[in-house]
C-alpha cells in the first residue's frame, strides 16, 4: 500500500542556476551505507544521521539507490511501489526527514528511479498474470505468444544481462520480457498508461522536495518495433559497442523531453541523470541535449586503463561530445555494479570491471588516489561512490554463500561479482561492523578494515580520507575547477598527463617509475609524497598553483 504524508509537503532550499555543472555527488547505497535500528541493514535514518560527514566531506548532493518497496529480488531495482519505502529501510517519514535535514545542510538529493522494469510484485504486473491471455494489463508489458508447435519457445533470441533467455513463460503459455532478472519484468512504453504513471511518480518525488532522478538502465525503455532477433549469441559482449534492438533506441528521448517539461515548472534547478550505456559518447550526448537530460554518466571514462594515451583520448572526446549540445561531462571511477576503482588498478589491464582477484593492493591504492585527483581536477561534475573516500577494495573473496548479487547464480551472464563493492563501509571501532550498526552486517566486512574507518583516518594527513576532503575543498574554493568545457594540454613525457584551468596545473604519472617534469608553480596537493618537485613519482598525481 502507498505511504502518505500527513503534513505539508514542501520544496527544496537554493535556487542557485547550474549547480549540477560542476557538483560533487555522493552515491549511497542504502542497504550498507548505516544502520539505525540494528537489524544489520542499512536505512534512511542511519543515512540521515550520517548526512554531517558528507557536508564535512565536501560534497554537493547525495544520489540514493532504490529504497522502494520491493522483494528484493534485485537489491532494490526490482520496485513493487514506486511511492513507498521498503520496510526494511523505513518509512515515507522517513525519507521526508532525509530530504529536508539534507537541505537544511545545504546539500541536494537525487532519488534514483527505475522506469524499465518493475518488480514481478508490481499490482499490474499480477493481475495482468492473474487475468490471462488477452488481459488489457498485460499491453503494459511485452507478453507475447512463443514460437514452435505449442510455443515453447521463446518469442526472440534476446538475452539478459544477467544470462539466460531475457523471456519468461507464465502458466497460460505466453511469455514475458524481462531485460534483467525474471522478477523484473520490463514496461511497455509505447502504452499511454506506463508514460502517465511515471509521470505522476516524477511529480509525487518532485513535491516531496527531491532535487532530481537518476535514471536506470535510461537506454532501455524503448525497443525495437516487432522486437526483431539479434540474430548471435553471447549478446553481453555487444553491449556498450553495437546497436542493440532493446537499448539506446531514439524513441527515448520524446520520453525524456517530457520529463524535461516536468521538472522545469519546479524550482531550485531540479536535474535528470541519465545511466545510458550507448556505443560511443556521441549517442551519449543525445541524452543530455538542451531539452533532455541534465547529465549521463561517463561510462567510457570509468572503463578506461590506467594508461595516460588512454585517458587523454577518452577525456578529449568525452569533452568534445558534450560541447555541442552544452552539456557538462561527467566523470566517475566507481559505483554499486562495478569493482571498486582501488582494485580495478591492483590488477592488470583488460580485465573488466568485475574482479575476483585482489591484485597488488599497495599499488592499486596509490593508483586510485591519483585518479582521484585527476578526475576531481577535469571539468564539469565528479561522482564519488560511498567507500572509496576512504581507499576500500573490493571485498573479492566473499563466502558463495552469503552473495546475493542475482547474476551470480544465473549463466553466461554478467560475473555476479557486484557484491564485492556492497560491503557496508566501516565507520569506527576495532571490529566488524565498525560502528556500521549494532547487529552486524549483511555482507562480511574484513577484519583488515578496522584501519579504514572513518575514525581511524579522520585527522591522519597520509590518509585517503583526509585527501578526499582537502581536494574537494580545494575544488570548491578555486573558480578555475569546477565547471567548464576544456583543458589545455601542457608538454609532458610519455606515460604523463599535464593541463592548465586558469592558474591551476595537474600533472599525473600514470607509469611505474619517476619522471621528471619541471614544477609548474607550488604544490597544492599531492596523492603520494614528493621527493622533490622536480619529479614526479610514480602512479602520484600533484595539483598546482602557477
Amino acid at each position: 500500500m502507498t505511504q502518505h504524508l500527513a503534513e505539508t509537503l514542501h520544496t527544496p532550499t537554493g535556487t542557485l542556476p547550474g549547480w549540477w555543472r560542476e557538483a560533487v555527488i555522493y552515491q549511497v547505497y542504502p542497504r550498507s551505507f548505516a544502520d539505525s535500528n540494528g537489524d544489520g541493514m542499512g536505512d534512511l535514518e542511519g543515512i540521515r544521521s550520517r548526512l554531517p560527514y558528507l557536508k564535512e566531506l565536501g560534497v554537493d548532493a547525495v544520489w540514493l539507490s532504490p529504497f522502494y518497496a520491493s522483494p528484493q529480488a534485485d537489491a532494490g531495482y526490482d520496485v513493487a511501489d514506486y511511492r513507498a519505502i521498503d520496510p526494511m529501510f523505513g518509512t515515507l517519514h522517513d525519507a521526508d526527514a532525509v530530504i529536508r535535514d539534507a537541505h537544511e545542510l545545504g546539500l541536494r538529493i537525487i532519488v534514483d528511479l527505475v522506469p524499465n522494469h518493475c518488480s514481478d510484485q508490481h499490482d499490474w504486473f499480477k493481475q495482468a498474470v492473474r487475468e490471462g491471455a488477452g488481459s488489457r494489463l498485460r499491453e503494459r508489458f511485452h507478453f507475447r505468444p512463443g514460437k514452435g508447435e505449442d510455443g515453447e519457445l521463446p518469442p526472440n533470441d534476446w538475452e539478459s544481462i544477467f544470462g539466460g533467455p531475457a523471456w519468461t513463460r507464465v502458466p497460460d503459455g505466453e511469455w514475458y520480457l524481462h531485460l534483467f532478472a525474471p522478477e523484473q519484468p520490463d514496461f511497455n512504453w509505447e502504452h499511454p498508461a506506463v508514460q502517465d504513471e511515471f509521470r505522476s511518480i516524477l511529480r509525487f518525488w518532485l513535491d516531496l522536495g527531491a532535487d532530481g532522478f537518476r535514471v536506470d538502465v535510461a537506454h532501455g525503455l524503448v525497443k525495437a518495433p516487432g522486437l526483431p532477433d539479434i540474430g548471435s549469441g553471447d549478446q553481453l559482449k555487444l553491449l556498450g559497442n553495437d546497436i542493440m534492438p532493446f537499448f539506446d533506441q531514439d524513441g527515448v528521448h520524446e520520453i525524456y523531453r517530457s520529463w524535461r517539461r516536468i521538472l522545469d515548472e519546479y524550482e531550485g534547478d531540479r536535474v535528470l541523470v541519465a545511466e545510458a550505456w550507448t556505443p560511443t559518447v556521441e549517442r551519449t550526448a543525445l541524452y543530455v541535449r538542451p531539452d533532455e537530460m541534465h547529465q549521463a554518466f561517463n561510462f567510457q571514462y570509468l572503463t578506461a586503463d590506467w594508461n595516460a594515451g588512454e585517458l587523454r583520448k577518452v577525456i578529449d572526446g568525452s569533452l568534445a561530445a558534450m560541447r555541442p549540445v552544452g552539456a557538462p561531462t561527467t566523470w566517475v571511477l566507481s559505483n554499486h555494479d562495478v569493482t571498486r576503482h582501488a582494485t580495478r588498478f591492483a590488477n592488470p589491464p583488460g580485465l573488466g570491471t568485475q574482479l575476483r582477484e585482489q591484485g597488488d593492493r599497495e599499488l592499486g591504492l596509490r593508483r586510485a588516489r591519483a585518479a582521484t585527483l585527476l578526475m576531481l581536477a577535469l571539468p564539469g561534475s565528479a561522482y564519488v561512490y560511498q567507500g572509496e573516500e576512504l581507499g576500500l577494495p573490493d571485498v573479492t573473496d566473499l563466502p558463495d554463500e552469503v552473495r546475493q548479487d542475482p547474476s551470480f547464480f544465473r549463466a553466461a551472464g554478467q560475473d555476479g561479482f557486484r557484491d564485492g563493492c556492497r560491503v557496508p563501509i566501516p565507520w569506527s571501532g576495532t571490529e566488524a561492523p565498525y560502528g556500521f550498526g549494532d547487529g552486524g552486517s549483511w555482507l562480511p566486512q574484513p577484519a583488515e578494515w578496522a584501519q579504514l574507518s572513518v575514525e581511524a583516518q579522520t585527522g591522519d594527513p597520509d590518509s585517503t580520507l583526509e585527501l578526499y576532503r582537502a581536494a574537494l575543498r580545494i575544488r570548491r574554493e578555486r573558480a578555475d575547477l569546477g565547471a567548464g568545457d576544456a583543458v589545455e594540454w601542457l608538454p609532458a613525457p610519455d606515460g604523463v598527463l599535464a593541463f592548465r584551468r586558469g592558474g591551476f596545473v595537474c600533472t599525473v604519472n600514470t607509469t611505474a617509475d619517476p619522471v621528471a617534469l619541471p614544477a609548474p608553480g607550488t604544490v597544492l596537493l599531492a596523492s603520494a609524497v614528493l621527493e622533490s618537485p622536480g619529479t614526479l613519482p610514480a602512479d602520484t598525481a600533484v595539483w598546482w598553483e602557477e
